[in-house]
């Protein structure tokens, strides 16, 4: 090719068997930029952080006490998981009132939905707080998925179905009576 006097082709890095429309400056640009763009998606695909467990069944959780229908359901047992010593003496020594103040570690419980029972379990290990003297002869509320009932909480960080204990005991016997005020007023 022959150029008038001082000119010289703008793109001389291109090579000139390819079509013309791929020469443009626009073309060449556009793929640069794909391809940027796709190295970049490729880098943060294989670097991001997967999410743990823990993070996933709390974000579980907390779409469910948000979302989720409640309908009612019974505790069928409590899993505690109990610290063996190695004096055993100090394990057989427990008595049944302190067995009622653990706090369990799974609950297991059941619901009806549509004539359908689901048996559920869930880890409350990281509940401790929210399940500590939970009882188990009253029923509970259960939150479920609308489109998948089988998924389904007890208690989360927002909500909880379960019933507690109260701070103050059952008393079977006769009231306890109070000393009367010495104000002068009766």
């Amino acid at each position: 090719m022959v150029y008038a006097f001082g000119q010289s082709p703008v793109f001389s890095l291109i090579p000139t068997h390819l079509p013309l429309s791929l020469r443009s400056p626009r073309v060449i640009f556009a793929i640069g930029a794909g391809a940027a763009a796709a190295a970049g998606l490729a880098s943060y695909v294989l670097t991001r952080r997967k999410p743990t467990a823990e993070e996933l069944e709390r974000e579980r959780r907390e779409l469910l006490a948000r979302i989720g229908r409640i309908t009612d359901g019974t505790i069928m047992d409590t899993m505690i998981m109990e610290a063996r010593s190695a004096d055993s003496d100090v394990a057989e020594a427990t008595t049944e009132a302190d067995l009622s103040l653990l706090t369990p570690h799974m609950i297991v419980y059941n619901y009806r939905i549509a004539g359908v029972t689901y048996e559920c379990a869930q880890d409350v290990t990281a509940l401790a707080e929210f399940v500590h003297g939970i009882r188990t002869d009253l029923p509970i509320q259960v939150r479920y998925a609308p489109h998948n009932p089988a998924n389904s909480i007890v208690v989360a960080e927002t909500w909880s179905g379960l019933r507690l204990s109260s701070s103050q005991q059952y008393r079977t016997g006769p009231p306890v009576e109070t000393p009367e005020s010495t104000d002068g007023f009766q």
